[in-house]
């Protein structure tokens, strides 16, 4: 199945949190942070509700970082995605 995102929403794949610390200590589900880096898998036309013309800033396949607790995530085929407004996405890693 394909998603396509309506307005300003960018649909991202979120990055695997981290397993272990720099020094080797391996993390319990319950102690991993929910990672705030993603890729992009598509990007909505760039029309808001009020139909005025805002140009999209990031392309599939950028890398971004997120708001910590921005967006909708859903599950796609076994695939977890999360859709988030354009506003949402704080940079993109180059």
């Amino acid at each position: 199945m394909k998603l396509r995102p309506l307005g300003n929403r960018v649909i991202l794949q979120q990055q695997e949190a981290e397993e272990k610390t720099q020094s080797g200590i391996i993390l319990p589900d319950s102690a991993k942070e929910k990672p705030q880096d993603a890729v992009v898998i598509a990007v909505g036309p760039g029309k808001g509700d009020d139909e005025k013309c805002s140009g999209m800033q990031v392309k599939e396949g950028d890398k971004v970082i997120y708001s910590q607790y921005a967006g909708t995530e859903v599950k796609i085929d076994d695939e977890e995605y999360l859709i988030v407004d354009q506003s949402d996405i704080m940079a993109i890693v180059e």
